[in-house]
């Protein structure tokens, strides 16, 4: 007669599922649920600084063309957006390139639209704002909004 002892962490690893179903209940309660569909648009990486009179915006949009980068500012409310471009034609990536008799096999560079939206402590000055791309990084220069002083009216 052989004696064997129950235990749970060997039980854990002969299951293929128990990993997945910890990740599933790790990831539930991790993560914010939402009923409304994921979002077909991806965010990228951005640091915003403060100096002095102005925020300094630095966007990672690595593979993009400027004339594909979308910048809107509203009073304190700043919207980036691009959209990626792929070269490959087909549904699935796979195809002949534009203007060479190559076809591709794999890709993963894939088209799609990225975002990214965010509200900085003061009002921007639009006419002053400027931008600039070079290598991959986008660049904001945001002037705050001189705020107007108040005036004393004089009554006749």
């Amino acid at each position: 007669m052989t004696t064997s002892f129950f235990s749970p962490s060997y039980v854990q690893r002969r299951d293929p599922f128990a990993s997945r179903l910890d990740d599933l209940l790790q990831g539930f309660l991790v993560r914010p649920v939402s009923a409304a569909p994921a979002a077909k648009v991806r965010g990228f990486k951005l640091d915003v600084r403060e100096e002095g009179n102005s925020y300094l915006v630095e966007a990672d949009l690595p593979g993009l063309k400027k004339d594909d980068i979308k910048i809107e500012i509203d009073g304190a409310q700043v919207s980036i957006s691009a959209e990626y471009k792929s070269e490959a034609t087909g549904k699935d990536g796979a195809g002949q390139v534009e203007g060479s008799g190559a076809r591709v096999v794999y890709t993963e560079r894939s088209v799609g639209a990225v975002g990214r939206s965010f509200e900085l402590p003061a009002e921007i000055d639009q006419a002053a704002a400027s931008a600039r791309y070079e290598d991959g990084v986008l660049k904001l220069t945001l002037p705050k909004k001189v705020a107007e002083t108040r005036k004393l009216l004089a009554i006749h």
